[in-house]
């Protein structure tokens, strides 16, 4: 069953959130891209003056080409709204990201960002985390943090690409995908990983979005 109708209708129905003169905060992923294109003929057709902050290349590009202007994170003293995907959302509303590598400037985004709208398929609703905990780390400090993992009763592997060779971020830091197995207080968990010494990012984000989308595989979506 396919999700994509229902990402459609989702992405048209978060325009409601955005008005003119808007820093809005750009996150990546499937949802995230089927909303900036929306978002792109939405501002057109309004004439709306707003300002898009890019949590990755890959959005911005699909932002560039879509004609949002675009300003970095550290040009800006906040975001009015974020739009972002999520690898998961556990019961109590938190969310795992960096699937894709961009937990950290998505992390910086909901940070400063006044409202949070994530977007996801009902696949990724779950009561307790059970997926595996992205942590950007400096590449210098890889065993060091992959031996305190272990200390915290996880299993950290370090992310590679189809070659073998480690995938990098954005950022020049290297991603360690951690197994804590099911997660009942990320909260707590997510403030031990960040207290190891070079740890940039937990994927485990503390700031709860205000707003969530799930899509269902009957074109419909319902609003937490």
């Amino acid at each position: 069953m396919s999700y994509d109708g229902a990402i459609e209708a989702l992405s048209t129905d978060a325009l409601k959130f955005v008005k003119d003169g808007y820093v809005i905060g750009l996150g990546s992923g499937r949802a995230a891209t089927a909303f900036v294109k929306s978002l792109s003929s939405f501002i057109k057709i309004k004439n709306y003056n707003i300002k898009g902050v890019p949590t990755s290349l890959q959005i911005k590009l699909i932002a560039e080409k879509g004609g949002i202007p675009l300003v970095g994170a550290d040009q800006v003293d906040h975001i009015d709204v974020v739009f972002d995907g999520a690898d998961q959302i556990d019961s109590q509303k938190f969310v795992i990201k960096g699937g894709g590598g961009a937990l950290l400037r998505e992390n910086i985004l909901f940070n400063l960002a006044k409202k949070v709208v994530v977007m996801a398929d009902k696949s990724k609703f779950v009561k307790n985390f059970t997926r595996t905990v992205p942590v950007e780390i400096h590449p210098q400090a890889r065993n060091l943090v992959i031996n305190k993992i272990k200390g915290l009763g996880g299993k950290a592997e370090l992310r590679l690409i189809d070659k073998g060779y480690p995938f990098f971020t954005e950022n020049g830091n290297v991603i360690l995908d951690c197994d804590f197995g099911v997660i009942k207080n990320p909260k707590i968990l997510s403030q031990k990983i960040k207290q190891i010494s070079g740890v940039v990012e937990s994927g485990i984000f503390i700031r709860k979005p205000d707003v969530i989308y799930r899509a269902k595989t009957d074109g419909k979506f319902d609003i937490i």
